[in-house]
């Protein structure tokens, strides 16, 4: 037994100390001992780790090609409104020049 916590994501037991934060190497889950884990599962979070909300404002940060079109959002595009959902793709809005979208939120950043 090595006395670490299992990962709250995938209850793995092969988690490991790197400084403060225990990662999993099953799941690639970070966390940290400091804070509680249902804090940490809450909410969707963009790709450097910010707490995403209905009605805020991302920056897409890699150019996303639109699947059944040959139309490409640009690393850069500012996305108004945001509305969270479930899903794969947790992120709805619209795209100005593009239409109503779907977003995962790896790909975004919070202004």
């Amino acid at each position: 037994m090595s006395g670490l916590p299992n990962c709250p994501k995938c209850t793995s037991e092969y988690t490991y100390a790197d400084g403060v934060l225990f990662i999993c190497p099953e799941c690639s889950h970070e966390w940290s001992a400091d804070e509680p884990a249902a804090e940490q599962e809450a909410g969707i979070r963009d790709a450097n780790g910010n707490l995403l909300q209905d009605g805020d404002t991302v920056t897409v940060i890699k150019d996303l090609k639109v699947k059944g079109s040959s139309l490409v959002v640009k690393v850069g595009t500012k996305v108004k409104n945001i509305r969270l959902v479930d899903g794969d793709h947790d992120i709805d809005c619209k795209i100005d020049g593009i239409g109503a979208m779907k977003l995962k939120s790896e790909f975004v950043k919070k202004v």
